[in-house]
């Protein structure tokens, strides 16, 4: 079955209605879960890097009871430290010590000089990021994949040129096998974005949800050589809002709020001190957060959302302004397993004249894997 874009009640809404004899995706996904390959093929199992992530990671493999036989560091990390027990080794010890091994990277980088060091750890022992969704739970596997077969199709079929397609394809095969070079393969450069996709002018009214400390600001407003209509940011984390505020007060023209975007106006909590990784939480503090709609009341020509797995509530808070201004939108889908099918989905109801891409940016793991929409 695949979706079919139909009207009720005024929304538009997909449902199935069209047989197929296969899934466009399924037959396209070719790796094992990255979770079985590992317990499987036997070799010793090393983890590269400390942290929360590890931690994350270290659990699943317990639970898959694969055991993690060494954790190591880049070299200038590595001075003594002890992590949940283990030595923390330089990569040069693990090869002295063991002949063959796999490599589980417990880490987020998009730093070149990473990068390249990961490229060539991963020619000499295969490295695997395994995805361990930021919100949300359960884990990204072939059996997901067939389980939303329809979902995941349907946005295959929407996107609107062929790399899309084939980055696309590459990062649910990453995100089932955990293999970085399908990440290697799909590398987008922003600027490539900015001028193919989304066609940055001199003349943007921005809203930039989850502004961090003004990063994105900065790439929008280099590439436009500083010039632009109008921006407004929102930021939940109080930090990060700071950083956010000294980072843009010469600005003009520019409006920010230490908020989150969410599709009504209400009180969350949020987990504290995450900084960038600003996340609604169990436990916390109490922020503020707000919709779109009653937010903003004039034209606007981009939105980018960036919001830890709030992005499809954001759109739900933006139908108005969406609706009515038709801006290009830039909406990250990395953070919810779902996040891959619902999020395009979602923006193809809003306007079915959407056209959606999808790249991947320099980013290990599938972090920014973002799509794209624009009206053409």
């Amino acid at each position: 079955m695949i979706p079919a874009l139909i009207i009720e009640n005024g929304e538009k809404t997909y449902k199935d209605c069209l047989e197929i004899n296969s899934s466009k995706i399924l037959k396209r996904i070719k790796e094992e879960n990255v979770w079985d390959f590992l317990k499987k093929d036997g070799k010793p199992v090393m983890i590269y890097g400390m942290g929360n992530g590890a931690e994350k990671i270290i659990s699943t493999l317990n639970t898959y009871q694969i055991t993690v036989s060494e954790i190591f560091a880049s070299d200038e990390f590595v001075r003594g430290h002890s992590f949940l027990g283990y030595k923390v080794l330089k990569y040069s010890e693990l090869c002295e010590k063991y002949d063959d091994f796999n490599v589980v990277l417990a880490f987020a980088t998009h730093l070149e000089n990473v990068i390249e060091n990961i490229k060539k750890i991963n020619s000499e022992h295969k490295v695997f990021a395994p995805d361990v969704p930021v919100a949300g739970g359960g884990l990204f596997t072939r059996e997901y994949v067939k389980e939303h077969n329809d979902d995941f199709d349907f946005v295959y079929e929407h996107l609107a040129d062929e790399k899309s397609k084939k980055d696309y394809i590459d990062i649910l095969n990453f995100k089932v096998s955990g293999k970085v070079d399908y990440l290697l393969n799909s590398f987008c450069d922003k600027e490539s974005i900015y001028r193919n996709i989304l066609k940055l002018n001199d003349s943007e009214s921005i809203v930039d949800l989850g502004a961090y400390d003004g990063d994105t600001i900065r790439e929008f407003t280099a590439y436009t050589k500083g010039k632009y209509n109008k921006i407004i940011a929102l930021e939940p984390d109080a930090k990060s809002y700071k950083k956010l505020i000294k980072n843009t007060a010469e600005m003009k023209n520019l409006e920010t709020y230490n908020m989150g975007a969410w599709n009504e106006k209400d009180t969350l909590i949020f987990a504290k001190e995450q900084s960038r990784n600003s996340h609604i939480s169990a436990s916390g503090v109490p922020v503020k957060v707000t919709d779109i709609d009653s937010l903003i009341d004039c034209p606007v020509t981009m939105i980018k959302m960036d919001i830890e797995g709030s992005e499809m509530k954001a759109l739900d808070g933006a139908k108005r302004i969406i609706k009515t201004y038709l801006p290009k939108l830039y909406v990250c889908a990395y953070h919810r397993n779902e996040d891959l099918f619902a999020l395009g989905k979602k923006i193809l109801s809003l306007n079915d004249k959407y056209k959606l891409y999808f790249r991947h940016s320099v980013y290990i793991p599938a972090w920014e894997s973002n799509f794209y929409a624009v009206i053409s």
